[in-house]
This record gives C-alpha cells, sequence and structure tokens, in this order.
C-alpha cells in the first residue's frame, strides 16, 4: 500500500444549513460526533428537539419546501425495519442504512417515490447499534454469497441504497465508522461491506483501517447525464480522480455506470467516458494490483417516482414517458418502465464490449 497517495483536490462539500436532533438520538456517543463535525463544518444552527417527530421542515409551497429539507440534517434513531436487514438484489446480500436521504439534486433520484415525507437526509445517530447487528447476517445471504462468480466477496452489506455515505461523510462520520467496524472486527467469517458515490473527497478514508473488506464504488456517466441530470454532485473527473486515489492506495474499488440512457452520441460518449477511467488507473500504476468491478444500472422509473420527480424538477427534460418506455411487473405487481428490449440489447452491447477492450481487469458484476 502507498503511504503517501495523492489526494484528489476537495470539489464540494455539503454543509446543512440546519440540524435537527431528536430526543432518542441525543442519548448515542455517535450523535455527539456528528455535532462535533457540523460545529467544524461551521453550522451554527442546530436544534435538540423534544420529542422524535421531524418538525419545521415544510414551506408554504412544494418547492419551498424541497428546498428547506434538502438543506436540513435529521440525526434520528434508526426504525426497526432499518435494523432488520433485507436482501438487496442484485447488488449485495443484505443492505445496511447508516441514514437515509441525499442532499444531490439528480433529476432521476433512486429515492424519489420510496421514502415519505419531504426528503430531508436523516442519519442514524444509533450506529453503534446497527453495526453490532451485522453478526447475525454473515454467512446467511443469498445474493451473492450463493453466486459462484461472487462468493468470494463474502456476506456482503450494502450502505447505499438509500443515501450516498461519502457526501454526508464529513459532518456524519458514519462510513468511517462503518468502515473501521468492518474492517478490524471478527466476524467469524468473510464480509465486505459496499458503497457507491457520486463525491469525490476520500481523503479522510485513506488511512483507515478497512482490511480489504470495504470497495467504494464510484457512479459515472456521460456529460450529456451528469452534467444535465446530477446537481450538487462532484463532476465525473474528480471521482475518477478518487477512484484512482483509493485504488493506488490499495482499495477494492468499482464502478457504477449509472443510469445508463441513451442520450446524445451515446455510443462515442461512454467509450470517451470508460477511456478515461482507463488511462487514470494507468496513470494510477495499479495494473498488477488492481481490484476493480463494474455494476451496470440502464435509467428506470415508477409511477410514483415519475410523479415525485416531477414535482421535485418541475422544468425537468429528463425522458420519462411511459409510451417509450416497457413496463415490468414485480411479483407483487409493482410496476417499473426500463427501455425496450432493442434499445437495451443495444446498450448492454455497447457498454460491456467497451468494458472489455478498455478495462479487461474489470469484473461486471451485473447489468439491469
Amino acid at each position: 500500500m502507498t503511504t503517501s497517495p495523492e489526494v484528489p483536490t476537495r470539489t464540494r462539500l455539503w454543509t446543512p444549513h440546519h440540524v435537527l436532533v431528536t430526543r432518542s438520538a441525543q442519548e448515542h456517543p455517535h450523535t455527539a460526533e456528528i455535532l462535533r463535525r457540523c460545529e467544524a463544518a461551521g453550522v451554527d444552527d442546530v436544534e435538540l428537539l423534544r420529542g422524535d417527530r421531524i418538525t419545521g421542515v415544510r414551506g408554504g409551497t412544494e418547492r419551498e419546501t424541497y428546498a428547506r429539507a434538502k438543506a436540513t440534517l435529521a440525526v434520528v434513531t434508526s426504525p426497526a425495519s432499518a435494523r432488520k436487514l433485507g436482501p438487496i438484489p442484485p447488488s449485495a446480500d443484505w443492505r445496511v442504512d447508516l441514514a437515509r436521504g441525499c442532499p444531490a439534486h439528480c433529476q432521476y433520484c433512486y429515492l424519489a417515490g420510496s421514502l415519505s415525507g419531504p426528503p430531508v437526509t436523516r442519519v442514524f445517530g444509533d450506529l453503534e447499534e446497527i453495526l453490532a447487528g451485522l453478526d447475525a447476517y454473515v454467512g446467511h445471504g443469498t445474493i451473492t454469497s450463493t453466486n459462484a462468480a461472487r462468493a468470494a466477496e463474502g456476506t456482503t452489506f450494502e450502505a447505499s441504497c438509500y443515501t450516498d455515505p461519502l457526501g454526508i461523510e464529513h459532518v456524519t462520520g458514519s462510513l468511517s465508522a462503518a468502515i473501521r467496524h468492518v474492517g478490524t472486527h471478527d466476524f467469524g467469517g468473510p464480509v465486505q461491506l459496499r458503497a457507491t458515490t457520486k463525491f469525490a473527497d476520500v481523503a479522510g478514508l485513506l488511512d483507515l483501517p478497512h482490511g480489504g473488506r470495504t470497495r467504494l464504488r464510484f457512479s459515472v456517466g456521460p456529460e450529456a447525464v451528469t452534467g444535465r441530470f446530477e446537481g450538487g454532485t462532484d463532476p465525473v473527473a474528480a471521482r475518477i480522480d478518487a477512484l484512482a486515489t483509493m485504488a493506488r492506495a490499495g482499495w477494492p474499488v468499482g464502478l457504477t455506470i449509472a443510469p445508463i440512457m441513451p442520450v446524445g452520441d451515446w455510443r462515442t460518449a461512454y467509450s470517451d467516458l470508460l477511456a478515461r477511467v482507463a488511462a487514470a488507473l494507468a496513470g494510477a500504476g495499479v495494473a498488477g494490483d488492481l481490484d476493480l468491478t463494474a455494476e451496470c444500472i440502464t435509467h428506470r422509473f415508477t409511477p410514483g417516482s415519475k410523479e415525485t420527480l416531477e414535482t421535485w424538477y418541475p422544468r425537468t427534460r429528463l425522458e420519462m414517458d411511459p409510451e417509450q418506455r416497457k413496463t415490468k411487473r414485480g411479483k407483487f405487481g409493482a410496476v417499473k418502465h426500463v427501455y425496450p428490449d432493442d434499445v437495451m440489447a443495444d446498450l448492454r452491447a455497447h457498454v460491456t464490449d467497451e468494458l472489455a477492450e478498455r478495462l479487461p481487469a474489470a469484473r461486471v458484476l451485473y447489468w439491469t
């Protein structure tokens, strides 16, 4: 491992305007760490609530409510549903939530329609209890643990289903705590913590005792997607630099190519994107030691997410026309709109071929 890795320049750090702390969360040690970090970041609007209900977020209009919610960090205790882990195919055996909500402004937001109320970022102050509960799930996964191609990862825990943990890390410390716990704890079996991010400030992670048990994946896409639809995030160039920095420092890393969209000259755009990643990794000098995965996720939406997103972003130019999509129904009747088979086939053929040519060391975990 390199002792003094080069760290990419910081580009964007989200600082909440308001911090609300519920009564129950005030009892936990990790909450004190969150408040210490918020104070260091210059947050001076901190309210210790007398109860456990988050109030004072709604504005006079939907737009005002959205803006205030996105500027608010709420420190809460995890609900029972967060402590009872569930499988998260095709990513991981189990979903573990460090927080719910995200400060970014992605117009295709995966969380839209799945979280109730205004989009406040809620971080869990009872992190110690959440991490202590992981032991019971080791050796019982059914997603990656039973997949011959991925079984070597051990029992996998996905930490970015409902948040971008790196995007809030400098005011929470939750991702560092999780990495440290997973990297040093005796689980009695192989494990891997997984997280995806659209941010690039990895300086505070590089020296953590990760033990090879955490894989941080960087979400990337061409400018026609990221520049138009991913507000409040770091530029893709910075994410690629961060990927190379972590790889150079000996971390398992990954690409999350998402959301894949046939926008503009998309074939050239995705070819150029992967060429940039390959060049960065080659420049990092990690060819022989590179532990790199790739996950490919095409754009999709549900009726509920479409309604929410069009409320949040009334001027969006993101295509969400059910008439242009194929409808998929889940086991319990849930509706999801994905690309038609011919479009999906074209996207898959091109992106996977480019991955094979430009990043032959990358293990493609899934396409969805």
